[in-house]
């Protein structure tokens, strides 16, 4: 089996703007945070083709750049998304998913997203530990209120920052008990604060995905987090792609021209539909 972002596919035939002038762009939806005070922003890709009239669904948070693209010029909208959140947000809807990208930052006012090197200065209101899960169960919310949603089969993916969100939130007693079914988190922070140096446990199936040359965040770190909680019982796995960058499923040329990125992101891709048909079912 071989799957391809539709960026990916798209960029070799025509630039990235030509490709996403050629797709239909994601409708804007808003909802509330569970953090009680915050109306987000999100952007709703449908399902494409045959699928069930109650689709599973998955739910994207981006990471520390914002849910939009570094040419956005101060337009923030559907049309300015980052190409990697309209890659993976037409993946799963050509999969048969309802895909929500979640924007935290822009409601918060930042979305322009934050430069690297700038942990220690962003505020407390985004923290990816104790706010942005939040953020992350108020779209379940908001998916399991739609009639077109499955609402017991719904997924979370995040990258880099979000991809720290995503490992608080798969920790965190979900409201109801009754939280997500499985989670990706690719390349994610995971110090999480200190917040789990008593042990790690997911309460469903996490698999993190990231490569040994990432310049962000550290490989070791997350290895030593995942293989301590999956010998005390958690299931959590970790995919460490040699030579792979932060960010390696980027679709711009300046990512996928490096051999080691392509090649993982040929592999997440394909191991991400994987998991999620396997835990969430598809069409």
């Amino acid at each position: 089996m071989t799957i391809r972002l539709p960026a990916l596919a798209a960029a070799a035939c025509m630039s990235i703007a030509q490709a996403h002038a050629q797709s239909a762009l994601p409708a804007r939806v808003t909802f509330p945070s569970n953090d009680g005070k915050t109306t987000l922003v999100g952007y709703l890709y449908l399902p494409q083709g045959a699928h069930a009239a109650r689709a599973p669904a998955v739910v994207m948070m981006h990471g520390r750049a914002g849910a939009y693209s570094s040419e956005a010029n101060g337009v923030y909208d559907a049309s300015t998304l980052s190409r990697r959140h309209k890659a993976w947000g037409e993946l799963w809807a050509e999969q048969g998913y309802v895909a929500l990208l979640v924007d935290g930052f822009g409601p918060r006012g930042y979305p322009a997203g934050f430069p690297r090197y700038s942990y220690d200065s962003r505020p407390e209101a985004l923290n990816e530990v104790t706010v942005r899960p939040l953020d992350a169960y108020g779209a379940l919310a908001f998916l399991r209120a739609r009639s077109d949603v499955e609402g017991l089969r719904i997924g979370l993916q995040g990258w880099s920052n979000g991809g720290s969100a995503t490992l608080a939130a798969m920790a965190t007693t979900p409201p109801d008990r009754k939280g997500f079914v499985a989670a990706l988190a690719f390349y994610p922070a995971c110090a999480l604060k200190g917040q789990f140096e008593t042990g790690y446990q997911p309460y469903a199936p996490v698999r993190v995905l990231m490569g040994t040359a990432d310049e962000e965040v550290s490989p070791k770190r997350c290895k030593a987090l995942v293989d301590a909680s999956h010998a005390a019982g958690g299931d959590i796995t970790i995919r460490l792609y040699p030579g792979a960058t932060h960010s390696f499923d980027d679709p711009g040329a300046k990512r996928q021209k490096v051999e080691a990125n392509a090649d993982a992101t040929n592999d997440a891709v394909e191991r991400a539909v994987r998991f999620f048909k396997r835990q969430l079912g598809d069409r």
